[in-house]
């Protein structure tokens, strides 16, 4: 792949990085800028948004027609990770999940009127929206197929019983996406459908806590008792709900990593800072060998993650799937996260032991990567897999014009 990137990209680079620097790390130092969990509060939230809204660096991963900025999937690493060069970052450019992932699925396989009913509200900032798919046992986790909240036919809607937990964003979220299982079909037994929250038949049962500070509306557990569904609320059909979450689970799991090299690149920057001002017995932090191999090891491994997403990205924009890619991407840059705020902490001793830095919320925050949207070893097996199947293919080079050859 050409890793050169246009100009329209390097100048959304460039005003992102700006706009995060003047307007959003500031905050960050703020106590009355966090919210009661750990995130931005509300009111500088909202201000920030329509600034971002203003200078056009808003829903930049959508089409033009829908609302937003047109970029593709390398577009997008190169821009999400800027904008996570921040705590704050992805949400005041609405690219955070779980909207952003939602929001991709319902732009590739909505009806034009699910697009103008659930999509539109997400897109313009209105309303916040929850994937809910994971189950406690013995139901759906990481294996879509063991789901058992069903959604039974009648008529001409579905009626839906069971439980939900972990569900990012649940509360406060206005619009959901609810993967229930509507038959026994091994292969066709799981569909996608759409409910807005002020439906009767469902509730938060609880905010689960964790050990992290959370994104808006937390992870939450919900019960279905009765919930009412039109038909015409269902993605692309019954029977298709394996494809739907295919399609976004994907590109969230990618779209996660570029948002996690952001923050890794932000503790090396603080952890060289500081190693640059900090002296002891007469030598400055950033000449002590040790130091400095912590240092370089650790750039070598943020480009070994950005080359792996990189490529992830290419590959989706050419149109595969790319699941190799991903999950490669995805276990290397969700243990590169833990390790970038670790080795920080570590330079800054008791200073990045404290609030005085994001590091400590960065490393509270890092260890959920090993686990949203699939664990290191189902990713690992996912990998095993693929190379079951391809043998010595697995590492291909593809060779320009053999498709139109063949």
């Amino acid at each position: 792949m050409d890793f050169t990137i246009s100009p329209e990209i390097e100048d959304l680079r460039a005003r992102i990085a700006a706009f995060i620097a003047d307007n959003v790390i500031p905050l960050e130092s703020d106590q009355g800028a966090y919210d009661g969990h750990g995130n931005i509060a509300r009111d500088p939230l909202e201000a920030l948004r329509a600034k971002a809204r203003s200078e056009g660096l808003w829903c930049l991963q959508l089409r033009r027609e829908t609302g937003g900025g047109g970029l593709n999937k390398v577009g997008m690493a190169v821009c999400y990770e800027e904008m996570n060069r921040s705590i704050f970052g992805p949400v005041i450019f609405n690219s955070a999940a779980p909207d952003d992932g939602n929001m991709m699925l319902l732009e590739k396989v909505g009806t034009d009127a699910q697009k103008r009913r659930w999509l539109q509200p997400i897109v313009e900032g209105r309303v916040r929206s929850s994937f809910a798919m994971t189950e406690p046992h013995p139901g759906g986790g990481s294996d879509p197929s063991m789901i058992r909240t069903r959604a039974e036919r009648q008529g001409d809607k579905y009626i839906v019983t069971g439980r939900k937990w972990y569900i990012t964003g649940a509360e406060g979220a206005q619009h959901f996406v609810l993967v229930a299982r509507t038959s026994d079909d091994p292969k066709a037994g799981l569909t996608a459908m759409l409910f807005d929250a002020g439906q009767p038949g469902w509730r938060i049962e609880r905010r689960i806590g964790i050990m992290g500070p959370e994104e808006h509306g937390g992870h939450c557990e919900l019960v279905f008792d009765g919930l009412e569904i039109p038909a015409e609320n269902v993605l692309i059909g019954e029977g298709r709900g394996m494809k739907a979450t295919q399609v976004r689970l994907g590109p969230a799991r990618l779209t996660h990593c570029m948002r996690w090299l952001g923050l890794a690149k932000r503790c090396t920057e603080i952890a060289r800072d500081y190693a640059e001002k900090r002296e002891g017995f007469g030598v400055r932090l950033a000449e002590r060998e040790s130091v400095r191999i912590m240092l370089g090891d650790l750039a070598m491994a943020i480009e070994t993650g950005r080359l792996l997403v990189m490529k992830a990205a290419w590959e989706i924009d050419r149109g595969s799937y790319a699941r190799k890619e991903i999950s490669m991407a995805k276990i290397h840059v969700a243990n590169l996260l833990h390790r970038a705020a670790d080795i920080a902490i570590q330079i800054n001793g008791a200073r990045g032991y404290s609030t005085d830095t994001p590091l400590e919320w960065i490393y509270r925050y890092a260890r959920q990567a090993r686990l949203v949207d699939g664990a290191d070893e189902v990713h690992k097996m996912v990998l095993d897999r693929v190379l079951s199947e391809e043998q010595n293919d697995f590492w291909r080079w593809d060779v320009a014009g053999a498709a139109e050859e063949g």
